[in-house]
């Protein structure tokens, strides 16, 4: 294989990249570590009040575990009666909209940023990401920029999603695929 060009990190430039004031984001980073990312403070209703407080939209009745870790507050949407289960990663460097009945479980990774690897230096890369109503991403797996995840699909344990996932589909593997369709029966 033909090598073509080389990384120069040293020409890494994202001064374009404003996510907010260097003073709202220390007091967001002491703030996400002592209340959320942690394992010593138990209290949710303090949790879904200071990510309010920061600016995220939190819906009713959201569960947030022990050791979760939010990158900016103010890019995140949750709806009403999520779970976002023990050492979730959210690293919304750009809008994360998640909607209602959503189980993010543990360990699960949501990344809106990336690196261009074609540049030479390693340019950053913003895309939203959305995950509609209903939908489970399973335990250590992950979602990446710019993906959608479709109303009640499933993402199985350690998959990883770089490309839309329908709705009612289960998905994968790394890349995630579809590997089947989600039937919901009722309680009743």
């Amino acid at each position: 294989m033909e090598q073509q060009g080389k990384t120069d990190l040293s020409v890494y430039d994202n001064s374009w990249y404003q996510p907010g004031s260097g003073i709202k984001r220390g007091l967001w980073y002491f703030c996400n570590l002592l209340f959320l990312n942690n394992y010593w403070f138990p209290l949710g209703s303090v949790k879904r009040w200071l990510l309010r407080v920061f600016g995220a939209k939190i819906g009713k009745g959201v569960v947030i575990k022990p050791k979760v870790n939010i990158k900016y507050p103010w890019f995140l949407k949750v709806g009403d009666h999520c779970w976002i289960g023990e050492r979730v990663w959210i690293d919304n460097l750009d809008r994360v909209e998640i909607g209602n009945h959503v189980c993010l479980s543990q360990g699960a990774l949501i990344i809106s940023g990336n690196h261009d690897f074609k540049i030479e230096g390693f340019d950053l890369m913003l895309k939203p990401i959305h995950i509609d109503d209903g939908a489970w991403i399973g335990a250590r797996s992950m979602v990446t920029q710019g993906v959608n995840v479709g109303s009640h699909a499933v993402l199985s344990a350690g998959s990883v999603a770089t490309s839309a996932l329908e709705p009612y589909g289960i998905y994968r593997g790394n890349p995630a695929t579809l590997v089947n369709t989600r039937t919901i029966l009722s309680n009743k």
